[in-house]
């Protein structure tokens, strides 16, 4: 219980929670962008199915990631895919913020832009589109979430167990609260890219070391 508390440890724990934090404010957005185009009565359906199926795909993951992390040559790609959502995540800051509007209306069943309708503006859809829209986004948005949060943890695995527990918490309880924090507070995400960024490049050095014994004539 000792090693939670050391320097390593202590600066492990805070990359895992802004990247819980991060992410998770991220998926509950898709969420509810794909969920804004429905009916009323059907979109809190769709979010709260949005929401359990990405808690229970973390876990899912969490099982499996951390064991395959162990191949060599895993964590090299792994560290090249958290690359590509560092590039995904700054494509959609840099983007215009009326979609998020819309989804955070649709989160919170709120009148955010005070056009005199929830979610009025996003394109209408049938509760089958949502559905699979918001399952395809929770797979790969979980695999992100614990692939970044196993890179950050490293050799520390109660900082491990923390974050995955920590994911699946605010998902599951405070996936709107985030949302709705990152929407007004944007520098919190800008942060949580860096951090990504930074864990991605990590990966991607220790991976080559491990590769490298295993190159011809290296």
């Amino acid at each position: 219980m000792t090693e939670f508390f050391s320097p390593e440890a202590m600066t492990a724990l805070l990359q895992v929670i802004m990247i819980d934090l991060v992410l998770a404010g991220d998926n509950a957005i898709v969420i509810g962008l794909a969920a804004a185009g429905l009916p009323k009565e059907q979109r809190r359906n769709a979010i709260v199915v949005g929401i359990i199926a990405a808690a229970v795909l973390r876990i899912g993951f969490a099982a499996a990631t951390t064991q395959l992390l162990q191949i060599v040559g895993l964590l090299f790609a792994g560290g090249l895919l958290l690359l590509w959502v560092c590039w995904k995540m700054w494509r959609e800051l840099r983007q215009n913020h009326a979609q998020e509007k819309q989804a955070i209306e649709a989160l919170s069943e709120s009148d955010v832009d005070y056009d005199g309708i929830v979610a009025g503006k996003a394109p209408r859809k049938t509760l089958a589109q949502a559905t699979w829209q918001i399952i395809i986004a929770d797979v790969s948005m979980s695999l992100d979430n614990v692939l970044a949060v196993a890179g950050a943890a490293r050799e520390h695995p109660n900082v491990l167990i923390f974050g995955l527990v920590l994911s699946v918490a605010l998902m599951g309880i405070a996936a709107n609260f985030i949302a709705n924090l990152l929407q007004k507070h944007r520098w919190i995400a800008y942060v949580g890219l860096v951090v990504i960024l930074y864990v991605a490049g990590d990966m991607i050095y220790r991976g080559a070391v491990e590769l490298l014994p295993h190159v011809p004539g290296a």
